[in-house]
């Protein structure tokens, strides 16, 4: 038999797939998680249930970050998890999970081979509102409906519960009447039409939907209705006084309230214990008896009792205390179930807790059995901070410090100091040492190349964390109660007064922030080594907080005060002994809202502070119609190398570098354009417009990167629908004005610009560049995503000077002919397939070697790493061959020596002749 010979086009289709297979480049095995590692998280907890009962026990859950997962309950990891869609769209308005323990209402389930039931429903949106079912093993959307409501306005504050297979959508008319329609919840067809029922008493601030009643809360009263009774009437229930606080449902119960921490009950037909008082309360199931389980904090000890709903009678399996910690804030009881077995201890019972701190804890058998700390999902700022060093090399360092008057005085020091080192290392070695401190016992020490550090990290919910950016190990955790961002929606911050460099005192960071009861500012100084508080802890100010910046190192301590402008434009500095150094500051704010920037100069004299304005901006334009959006400043720390570029003809063309030069973005509605976008560069000491550019048909989202003198900011192109980025270059010319000090008050005339515009495919989430401890190392641009990737994207690809064709001069400087698609290859993605879902910031900060950038990328998860933007040019690669280098060391060694030793027989044999 013959065989077939392969066809001319199979020879090519195989040549063209060995090319591509040839060119392939990809992350060694290895390498995965050696330099860098991800933090997995859900979310702030909004709806919760825990069933043990299942054959697959799990805790299933929905949280603020629209997110829907499932968790072990024994250990508290993802099982499987869902990142909904973002903002209005992915709010989740209600979770219903299909069970048999808690009666009819609350079951779905379809026989099997049927996709008509549901193990778990969701509802989420308003305009459309999406209604899903899910397989809860797996984590699959089984199927889905949408409704589309007539009134979009209204329908922002609808609610859905859900009654006997039947879905209902609760849309309130606010002062006038409440519509209600309901759905068959597996195939979103109604039942029938949509009833109105007239209240003009209902108001938004004061109702709620409990089951099904809807109640609203007036004066001394509850008034509500029966939203799926055959004849609707209007229930008032009297209360004892009015309400402190606003008024809760508890689920599980129909028509049951929590008000003033006692259980009320406006269904005559369910009864609760009135007697009860507690700060949380929740409903399950236990001995096939239903019991409302509740839980206070009270001295730090969390304690949780129940009593059976019927008879009201203690459930004296239930109580339990637990050890509760204060960083994790105030607990909430969400919900708790347990296995069925017959003469129950309550072992079995796992309670779910979320807390003030965003964390989400499980309580079994009197402790906690696990917790995750989700407000790491909203990070704001984060800090790399140096490690102290070990005692040896402190020594060292105070040797180093120390002022010598003479040789002999140095050479004394230096064998004093070696002759006690001898003597440490002597009473280590027989164990009569002294004993190691908290943070060497951590491992908290100072590596060679300065790549160990510890990473601290400020969370929306005003808990900090002190964690290892090696290994992501916690070390310590505080938490700041009632404490919240500043107007025009700026975050809370997390500054650095005192580095680990002045040895041997302690770095010092702080917390700057405003107080929710009354808005004024909030100071917490703290070790970012050990977690705990420094310089008095928390400084509560009797001012309102509008700019602050830092000032100098002072002399005594090397603390970098604080400069704070509160709301009357008056200056203070925090510590006190560093106000002098505010002398001659400059200071700028910047209304959000109506685009108007304001300089002021603050002068020190007979000591006292003042603060006069020098200059002002509008850039809302002649209706006030622009608003700033994005603000984008140099990094503080940042240094540059090189002043100047090398051109084609051997000239070099300086850069324009202005430490004061700050972008504003602006936005603003248009009748022909739909949306305009302007650039401003502004000099915020002198406040001159040194150059604006407008893009008009852009709208946000919007990121900006801004460095050296040069800025890259990427926006959304409606007019062709696509992702561009702009890249700004700025330079003084051929000659520079001043190669030393630069002087906003005497600026050099206005720089030359270069500008390009790149297309990205892909929607753009976050920007930063990268930062090295001397700027030596080539700048690279960081991209972030929406797909939860990170790009890193050199700069000579973004290059504004990019020559439309190829020339000599370009191919001189290097440029690469202008392209207007930005590649993303897969080998420029630095987290390979590590994922980071809901990628909002990218933060870099300078390692101890030249050639490493320390990355921080957050979101709703977290992921750690460092690239090398010019290659570890100061480190040895990790196959370098130190046998062969060894071997060939000692062959050279010898061969010297053994040529030295001929070479002198030689010439001692042609002395004699």
């Amino acid at each position: 038999m013959r065989c077939p010979q392969p066809s001319a086009g199979a020879l090519i289709s195989l040549s063209l797939l060995l090319l591509l297979l040839s060119t392939c480049s990809a992350l060694y095995e290895d390498q995965i998680k050696k330099f860098d590692w991800r933090s997995v998280h859900v979310g702030a907890l909004k709806h919760a249930h825990v069933d043990l009962k299942h054959f697959q026990p799990r805790v299933l859950l929905t949280t603020q970050e629209q997110v829907v997962a499932s968790l072990c309950p024994k250990t508290g990891q993802i099982i499987w998890r869902q990142v909904l869609e973002q903002r209005a769209r992915g709010d989740i308005k209600m979770l219903q999970v299909s069970g048999f323990a808690d009666g009819s209402s609350d079951t779905a389930a379809a026989p099997m081979g049927s996709h008509l039931g549901f193990d778990m429903l969701t509802v989420q949106g308003h305009a459309p509102a999406l209604v899903r079912g899910w397989n809860t093993n797996i984590g699959t959307i089984e199927w889905e409906w949408s409704i589309m409501p007539l009134h979009t306005e209204r329908a922002q504050d609808a609610v859905w519960f859900y009654s006997n297979s039947i879905l209902y959508h609760v849309v309130p008319a606010w002062r006038s009447h409440i519509e209600v329609t309901a759905y068959f919840s597996t195939s979103g067809h109604t039942t029938g039409s949509t009833s109105k029922i007239m209240a003009a008493w209902i108001k938004p601030e004061s109702c709620l939907l409990s089951g099904s009643y809807f109640v609203c809360l007036d004066g001394k009263q509850l008034i509500s209705l029966d939203l799926v009774a055959k004849s609707t009437q209007v229930i008032a229930t009297s209360l004892a006084a009015e309400p402190s606080s606003k008024i809760e449902t508890l689920p599980g119960l129909n028509g049951v309230l929590i008000v003033n921490k006692k259980l009320v009950s406006v269904n005559k037909d369910q009864a609760v214990c009135g007697e009860l008082t507690s700060a949380s309360y929740v409903v399950g199931s236990f001995n096939y008896r239903k019991v409302v389980a509740y839980a206070d904090l009270v001295d730090g000890m969390l304690k949780i009792n129940a009593v059976y709903l019927d008879n009201c009678s203690p459930v004296p399996e239930l109580q339990m205390s637990v050890a509760f910690a204060e960083d994790y804030g105030t607990p909430s009881l969400r919900s708790f179930d347990c296995k069925l077995k017959r003469n129950d201890d309550g072992k079995g019972c796992l309670f779910l807790f979320a807390t003030s701190a965003e964390s989400i804890m499980a309580v079994q058998q009197g402790r906690i059995r696990w917790a995750r700390e989700e407000s790491l999902a909203n990070i704001i700022d984060t800090q790399f901070i140096d490690l102290p060093l070990a005692d040896t090399e402190g020594t060292l360092e105070n040797e180093m410090k120390g002022k010598a008057g003479d040789i002999v005085t140095a050479f004394m020091r230096r064998i004093t100091a070696q002759a006690l080192q001898m003597k440490s290392m002597f009473l280590h070695l027989i164990g009569l040492g002294p004993p190691p401190t908290d943070t060497q016992r951590a491992g908290l020490v100072r590596d060679s190349f300065g790549l160990h550090k510890m990473l601290v990290l400020l969370t929306r919910a005003g808990k900090i964390f002190g964690m290892d950016n090696i290994a992501g190990k916690h070390h310590w955790k505080l938490y700041l109660p009632n404490v919240a961002g500043f107007e025009n929606a700026e975050q809370m911050r997390l500054i650095v007064q005192r580095s680990s460099k002045h040895f041997p005192l302690q770095p010092l960071c702080a917390i700057v922030a405003k107080f929710v009861n009354n808005s004024n500012g909030v100071l917490f100084r703290f070790n970012p080594i050990t977690g705990r508080a420094a310089e008095g802890g928390l400084l509560q100010l009797d001012y309102q907080i509008k700019q602050f910046s830092l000032l100098p190192e002072t002399e005594v301590d090397f603390v970098k005060g604080i400069l704070i402008l509160d709301a009357a434009n008056q200056v203070h500095v925090e510590p006190k002994h560093a106000t002098p150094l505010a002398d001659g500051m400059y200071l700028y704010t910047a209304d959000v809202k109506t685009a108007e920037l304001e300089g002021y100069i603050v002068k020190y004299a007979g000591g006292e502070l003042s603060c006069l304005p020098i200059w002002n901006v509008r850039l809302g334009g002649h209706n006030s119609e622009q608003q700033i959006i994005s603000v984008a400043g140099k990094n503080p720390i940042e240094h540059v190398h090189s002043q100047g570029r090398v051109l084609g003809d051997r000239s070099v063309l300086y850069k324009y570098i202005n430490p004061n030069l700050v972008a504003f973005v602006t936005q603003a509605p248009d009748a022909a354009h739909k949306s305009v976008l302007t650039l401003y560069l502004i000099d915020v000491v002198s406040g001159s417009v040194i150059f604006s550019m407008t893009h008009r048909k852009v709208r946000a989202p919007l990121n900006i990167v801004h460095s050296e003198n040069w800025l890259a900011y990427s926006y959304f192109n409606d007019k062709v629908r696509r992702t561009e980025i702009t890249t700004i270059e700025l330079y003084e010319g051929n000659a520079q004005a001043n190669n030393s000090v630069w002087s906003s008050l005497q600026a050099p005339f206005m720089p030359l610009v270069e500008r390009q515009s790149y297309i990205i495919p892909t929607i753009v989430e976050a920007m930063r560049e990268t930062i090295t401890e001397r700027g030596i190392t080539n700048k690279h641009v960081l991209i972030g995503t929406a797909s939860g990737g990170i790009v890193e994207m050199p700069w000579h690809l973004l290059d504004p000077r990019r020559p439309i064709s190829s020339s000599t001069q370009g191919r001189e400087e290097g440029a690469i002919p202008y392209i207007p698609e930005l590649p993303l290859p897969t080998e420029n993605y630095i987290n390979y397939n590590q994922t980071v879902a809901r990628l909002r910031n990218i933060y870099t900060a300078p390692s101890g070697l030249e050639s490493t950038c320390l990355v921080v990328a957050t979101g709703l998860d977290l992921f750690v790493t460092r690239v090398a933007p010019s290659k570890t040019f100061d480190l040895l690669k990790e196959d370098f061959d130190y046998i062969l280098i060894s071997i060939v060391l000692v062959v050279l060694t010898s061969g010297s020596l053994i040529v030295r030793h001929l070479s002198s027989r030689k010439l001692l044999k042609q002395a004699w002749k």
